[in-house]
């Protein structure tokens, strides 16, 4: 299923939808405003430090892979997946392209890892529902690759329009993550329904560990 590419359809400067997040990242010298959420994030729940692995799935344009590998620094490994090349922005990230609804072999050798990042979203349509099952879809991949390539302790953080599936969604990530919050980053958009799933401290291993 294809998926949106962080960024590739951001506002430029005098759009109405920029603002000081956007000038921020502009600055700064992140690829988007989306960086902001996940400081915010890792702010609040201290999902990164130094030495840890993390995977970004979708990771184009590159502004989640910059804040994560400065997070973790030189002895850490960003490991980033998008479907679009993207260039490493740091020494320490390894990007490829790659379809994640696909069978994955590179990489695989950075597992298991301490922190697995999804902010995919779909290509919107405009029809709410359509987009909202989309979404889901997405971050029901992402969640398969946490539980397949997360360490016991881990975190999983991946955004997710709010739908029907939501719910039913959440309740599966907590049967696996000792800590599961809700969370709406600041640097979110107002008109925006889509909602982050901060999962701590996973239960087990790798999925391959035990035998699934």
């Amino acid at each position: 299923m294809p998926y949106f590419v962080k960024g590739r359809n951001k506002p430029k400067s005098g759009d109405p939808r920029w603002d000081r997040f956007a000038q921020r990242a502009k600055d700064e010298g992140y690829a988007s405003r989306a960086v902001y959420k996940l400081e915010e994030i890792d702010r609040r729940f201290r999902i990164f430090a130094p030495g840890r692995r993390v995977l970004d799935l979708g990771c184009a344009p590159g502004g989640w892979l910059k804040f994560a590998a400065q997070r973790v620094g030189d002895k850490g490994a960003v490991i980033g997946i998008d479907r679009f090349e993207v260039a490493p922005p740091l020494p320490n990230v390894t990007a490829y392209a790659a379809d994640l609804t696909q069978p994955f072999a590179p990489g695989d050798e950075f597992a298991p890892f301490d922190v697995v990042l999804s902010d995919m979203a779909p290509d919107t349509t405009g029809v709410r529902h359509v987009d909202k099952d989309r979404s889901a879809e997405l971050t029901r991949i992402a969640f398969q690759w946490a539980l397949r390539l997360g360490k016991a302790g881990s975190a999983f953080v991946a955004k997710m329009f709010q739908g029907p599936d939501f719910h039913t969604l959440l309740a599966d990530v907590k049967k696996h993550y000792g800590a599961v919050r809700c969370v709406r980053p600041e640097a979110t958009r107002r008109e925006s329904y889509e909602i982050y799933i901060v999962a701590q401290k996973k239960r087990h291993g790798p999925e391959s560990d035990r035998g699934s």
